[in-house]
C-alpha cells in the first residue's frame, strides 16, 4: 500500500500557517483543529518548516513568554517528506528513524498532503486484516 492510497481515503487537506504567525496562535490552531502538527508554508505552498506539539512543549519549557515568539523560532526547518509513491513501510521507517509522527507529502516542491503515524498504522492494520481474510478464503477453498 502506498501513501497515495492513504490520502485517497483521508483526503489531502493540510493545515498550514505562515512563518510569521505567533506560537500562541499556532497553539490555538492545534487545539481547535485537534491536530498534532501544522506545516509552515510560503504563499506558493512550498514547505518552510513544520511545528508539532513537541516543538511547542520544548518552547514552553523556556517559559510562558515563549508564546509571543514567532513560529519560525520553533519550527523544524529541515523537513523530511515523502511522495505519493512511497510505501507504508517506507513511511514507517522514516518516522521511526526520525522520531516524528507527521510526514508532509510533496509533489515536486509543493505540499500535497500529510500523513500521521495514526494514518499509517490504521492502513497497515487494514492491510494485514485483508491479507488474513484472503488467506482464510484460500484455505477454505482447498
Amino acid at each position: 500500500m502506498t501513501v497515495a492510497a492513504i490520502l485517497s481515503k483521508k483526503g489531502r487537506d493540510v493545515v498550514t500557517v505562515p512563518v510569521d504567525l505567533s506560537i500562541a496562535e499556532v497553539v490555538q490552531i492545534l487545539a481547535t483543529r485537534r491536530i498534532g502538527a501544522v506545516v509552515v508554508t510560503d504563499s506558493a505552498q512550498r514547505i518552510l518548516g513544520i511545528v508539532s506539539e513537541r516543538d511547542v512543549v520544548r518552547a514552553l519549557a523556556r517559559g510562558a513568554d515563549a508564546l509571543v515568539g514567532s513560529v519560525s523560532s520553533i519550527m523544524t526547518a529541515k523537513v523530511v517528506t515523502c511522495t505519493d509513491g512511497h510505501t507504508i513501510n517506507d513511511v514507517m521507517t522514516r518516522m521511526t528513524e526520525g522520531r516524528f509522527r507527521h510526514l508532509p507529502v510533496v509533489e515536486g516542491d509543493r505540499l500535497a498532503g500529510i500523513v500521521s503515524i495514526g494514518d499509517v498504522v490504521k492502513a497497515r492494520i487494514e492491510q494485514v486484516e485483508r491479507e488474513a481474510d484472503e488467506m482464510r478464503a484460500y484455505i477454505a477453498m482447498a
